[in-house]
């Protein structure tokens, strides 16, 4: 036989294009529109059926970037319509973009009950089934006027609506009221599912060449005049073809329905409100017609947005998870970054989210659902096993630049050795569509073939919202046993983990330590602002909470702010979403998210001190919210003053005042030494940069020979695309350093505290550092001060260190990860920018040197050779300057501190990390015993609260942070009558030993509930 095969297909798709998709409706009248162009922010439905609607016609322009336009469509069913199924078929103006980045709307009936949303793929509003004729039909149409703002990285300024403009985006197309020809509709997806299948499979398969003279002889029946009239024969000649059964070694699909929805990124926060609304809405719609649906959906606040905003639609989701149609899932408030929350934020993130889930939908979500994020902490499979989830699923490693991750169906190892398993779905999207070439895509990919025979994957439009549609569901129809085809199943999530767990657990293989996406690393960086709000809230949170706690214990009067604290945790949840936190919204966003951290630090700060108040002290007292006893200068209204101060508790001011060397600072050779006895700082006299740090304890040089301390280098900064997000590895070929200095001054000469000033200026920037040595510490502290106005470029501070160093040491959530400084590897090579918490350590046996920081989280390390061997270089990377999507990112003036610890140890860094971020409290207070203490440097405590239930109840939540097995033993500073060992949501798992012994593993978080005496 002569191989045709290009010709046939030719003449499939242009009879598909030409004459079988526009045959889907058969007949078409025009609804008569009236429009209300809202103005400002968007309007509820009550005020949109109170307005006053003026006539608009197809073809006219609307919608203003961010706007709202609310279009009234009236019409009849014609009476020759009876019998038919009658839609009405919107398009107010959709582009070649795809759903969720464009004009969107959400459709009410005339009462103001909304019924389903509208996108490019969905355009459809359902009106009779059948019809009777002569129905009269009356919608409102909420449209938004949404930009697309992602348009191959060039900068644009239609991220903000300060700066959007007003020219309308959309031209309003057609509002139809339409007859679907159902028999049309059906060969048209027959044809989708076969075309699809047959481009997959191998040209030596029979198979293919069976579907492709299937396909052959539906052409031959079709009448391309008169599709509707051949419709049922064509779909004849394709039945036996659809009817083969896939076989028994088939790959298995769970195919479960989804709809990504960003809480913010390329829209604002109020738009994920419509946009979950919208989506929510044609879920429910869907699944009253196709009850085999199964919809899993993430994101806690997505769900409390829509109950709040949409209560028609928020009873319709409660149904619908009674029916088992819609499946809550993800244990999360919001779908978050996974590698700068901290660790209570990370635990909070479960807590706040399964609660959500088990109060309001009564349903105890068993899995975390991150498919978007952009690389995982080891910390999760311990934080997942302590929050009662069983599963973990993730699908953005399929982004890796460089190395494919080696396994789709696996166990997690966390830094605690504790195991999770997880599914990384092989059709490398989150978006399926139930397209023959991602099925296919699914079983190729497939690693874990010969073991394993099943995958999930989630279809439905998302990023934007969107969901599954009904030309979805019925090509999992068609799919579900088809020869040449995976077999697809629509279930639950829980399913699919649970038969992939029976079939494979046992020999499924192990991933040990952070799930690193080789991709997004400038997400530690971008955005600084949003990423300095995000550290100072959580740590003024662990303040609130602390002091809240002891002024509950200590004075009956006072009232535990459990609303306040619910409030605020869940507004800077929110905020750690995977496009916030991590910098790579638009304008918009990152202008909110500035505004609201500043809100939430005055609120916090009132909260501290409401607490402090409340426990009646009148002389000023030092407060310390650190776990760790501290010895440190501190300024008084009187000057400076060194004090000692015990953990988690107050001392007063007097009482804590004591004794330390005192610190100098003298010139000599071109160089300003600062000198407390434990270290000797000299500054260059010329350029400002660290020309020496010699640790006098360990009589030892800490910068390498020839190198410079705290050197700023600016480099281009261009990555191939995905400008907020990437920092690719050229940027490294090119820098400056910034060695010219305007002035460089000693501007404090001791007693307690010396520093030098030194200002730079460049280009059109300015940058100001205060280089400080306090007298008894151990730290040389810097404070920076940026007024940025760079374009398109990085900036780094160096720290070359006489350090060999195998590995570094960056602290995560609840302890520490190692990385190789070395690049042996592809996978040592890509690590070539990392995220680190509060410190980031290099060591070499019997030494290390700590760089510590109170709001950076991008670092790089590198192995330095120096005339005298090899050292360690540790950067800190501070500000970036791209213009996609915010054009004017990190421009303006930027404050923040990072510290060099030399000579430390783990415990170290983890005690001067957290003292750097929580600075001493002088205010009126009375002398307080520390609330609860270890006396163990491996012991940190992370959070002390009281319980969720308002039961009175104090919750302790602790960690081992040094990597070692400890006993430990809790003291309390208030009477205790028995102790409970929880889980995080705080439910007790078994009794506490009575003397509060404690035996923790290696990097074992233990959260204890204590009931007081």
């Amino acid at each position: 036989m002569h191989d045709d095969r290009h010709l046939v297909e030719g003449r499939l798709e242009r009879a598909v294009r030409q004459f079988v998709r526009p045959a889907q409706y058969a007949a078409r009248v025009p609804l008569t529109l009236t429009a209300w162009h809202a103005p400002g922010e968007p309007r509820p439905v009550s005020e949109a059926l109170e307005a006053a609607y003026e006539p608009f016609a197809p073809g006219t322009a609307w919608g203003p970037p961010w706007s709202t336009t609310w279009f009234r469509l009236r019409g009849t069913v014609p009476d020759g319509w009876a019998g038919r199924r009658v839609e009405a078929v919107i398009d107010p103006g959709f582009t070649g973009d795809g759903p969720g980045f464009q004009a969107e709307g959400l459709v009410y009936d005339a009462g103001g009950v909304p019924l389903k949303g509208v996108h490019p793929r969905n355009r459809h509003i359902p009106v009779a089934a059948p019809a009777r004729g002569g129905e009269p039909v009356d919608l409102l149409l909420e449209a938004a006027a949404n930009p697309a703002v992602l348009r191959d990285f060039r900068p644009t300024r239609l991220g903000d609506v300060l700066t959007a403009g007003d020219r309308p985006l959309y031209r309003f197309a057609s509002a139809d009221l339409a007859v679907l020809d159902e028999e049309v509709w059906h060969l048209l997806l027959d044809i989708e599912v076969l075309d699809e299948l047959m481009r997959e499979l191998p040209a030596d398969r029979s198979r293919r060449h069976e579907i492709l003279r299937a396909l052959e002889d539906m052409l031959d029946v079709l009448d391309l005049h008169d599709v509707s009239g051949t419709a049922t024969a064509a779909r004849a000649r394709l039945a036996d073809a659809l009817a083969r059964p896939a076989p028994a070694s088939a790959h298995r699909i769970s195919a479960t329905g989804h709809a990504h929805i960003d809480s913010a990124w390329l829209w604002p926060l109020r738009e994920t409100v419509r946009k979950a609304s919208r989506t929510f809405a044609n879920v429910t719609a869907l699944a009253e017609e196709y009850p085999e649906l199964v919809f899993a959906c993430s994101q806690a606040q997505q769900y409390a947005w829509v109950r709040d905003h949409q209560p028609h639609i928020w009873q319709r989701i409660k149904k619908a998870v009674q029916h088992g149609t819609w499946v809550p899932v993800g244990s999360m408030w919001v779908e978050s970054d996974a590698n700068m929350p901290g660790g209570e934020a990370l635990a909070r993130q479960l807590v706040h989210g399964k609660r959500f889930f088990a109060e309001e939908l009564e349903v105890e979500t068993e899995e975390i659902w991150l498919p978007d994020s952009f690389g995982y902490t080891a910390a999760f499979p311990q934080l997942a096993k302590l929050a009662g989830v069983r599963w973990f699923l993730t699908q953005k490693l399929s982004w890796n630049q460089s190395n494919r991750m080696p396994h789709h169906t696996f166990w997690w190892e966390g830094i605690d050795g504790t195991r999770v398993f997880t599914h990384f779905p092989p059709v490398d999207t989150y978006n399926s569509r139930i397209h023959g070439r991602e099925l296919a895509r699914a079983e190729r990919n497939f690693t874990d073939k010969g073991r394993a025979t099943r995958s999930l994957v989630p279809f439905g439009w998302g990023d934007g919202g969107g969901g599954p549609t009904r030309e979805m569901l019925e090509k999992a129809r068609r799919v579900r046993d088809l020869e040449g085809s995976p077999r697809v199943t629509v279930e639950k999530p829980a399913a699919f983990f649970a038969a992939a767990e029976e079939e494979y657990g046992e020999q499924a293989p192990v991933w040990s330590g952070e799930l690193y996406l080789e991709l997004h690393r400038a997400t530690y960086t971008t955005q600084a602002k949003t990423k300095q709000g995000n550290r100072r809230s959580e740590h003024l949170l662990r303040e609130a909470e602390l002091w809240a706690t002891a002024a509950a214990l200590r004075s009956p009067a006072y009232r535990y702010p459990y609303d306040d604290l619910d409030r605020i945790w869940k507004t800077v949840l929110l905020h750690q979403f995977h496009d916030i936190l991590p910098g790579s919204s638009i304008a918009w966003v990152h202008r909110e998210a500035r505004d609201t951290y500043a809100r939430v630090r005055e609120e916090l700060h009132e909260l501290i001190a409401d607490a402090v108040a409340a426990l009646d002290g009148s002389a000023p007292a030092v407060l310390n919210a650190s776990p760790y006893a501290r010895e440190e200068v501190v300024e008084t209204d009187g000057g400076l003053a060194a004090v000692r101060v015990p953990p988690l508790g107050a001392v007063p001011l007097e009482a804590a005042t004591t004794e330390v060397r005192e610190v100098t600072v003298r010139r000599a050779d071109g160089g300003i030494v600062l000198d407390n006895g434990l270290l000797r700082v000299v500054v260059d006299a010329a350029d400002g940069t660290l020309t020496s740090v010699r640790d006098l304890g360990a009589e030892r040089e800490v910068l390498a020979p020839g190198g410079r301390g705290n050197l700023l280098q600016l480099h281009p900064d261009h990555p191939n695309q995905w400008d907020a997000w990437d920092i690719d590895r050229h940027y490294r070929r090119t820098h400056t350093d910034l060695t010219a200095a305007a002035s460089v001054e000693p501007v404090a000469d001791g007693p307690l505290r010396a520093a030098v000033r030194v200002v730079r200026t460049f280009n059109a920037s300015r940058i100001t550092q205060e280089i400080g040595l306090a007298a008894g510490s151990r730290r040389v502290d810097i404070t920076t001060d940026v007024d940025w106005q760079e374009s398109e470029k990085v900036l780094k501070a160096a720290f070359p260190l006489d350090v060999h160093a195998e590995r570094s040491a960056a602290e995560i959530q609840f302890g520490h990860v190692h990385r190789p400084t070395h690049t042996n590897t592809g996978w040592d090579a890509a690590r070539f920018e990392i995220c680190a918490h509060r410190w980031l350590r290099v060591a070499e046996p019997g030494y290390g040197v700590a760089v510590l920081n109170d709001s950076t989280y991008g670092h790089d390390v590198t192995r330095t050779p120096h005339p005298d061997g090899l050292g360690t270089t540790v950067r800190l990377t501070l500000l970036r300057a791209p213009h996609s999507p915010d054009p004017e990112t990190d421009l303006g003036r930027h404050r923040f501190r990072y510290a060099l610890l030399p000579g430390c140890s783990t415990a170290d860094a983890v005690r001067e990390g957290l003292a750097l971020n929580l600075p001493l409290r002088i205010v009126p207070a009375p002398e307080l015993a520390p609330l609860v203490d270890t006396g163990d440097p491996a012991v940190t405590v992370e959070s002390v609260k009281l319980a969720e239930d308002r039961g009175g109840d104090v919750i302790v939540r602790l960690y081992e942070s040094c990597g070692t097995r400890t006993r430990a033993t809790l003291r309390t500073g208030f009477p205790v009558a028995r102790a409970f060992v929880t889980d995080l949501l705080e439910r007790p798992l078994h009794e506490a030993p009575k003397d509060l012994v404690l035996d923790l593993r290696p990097f074992q978080i233990l959260t204890l509930r204590l009931v007081r005496a």
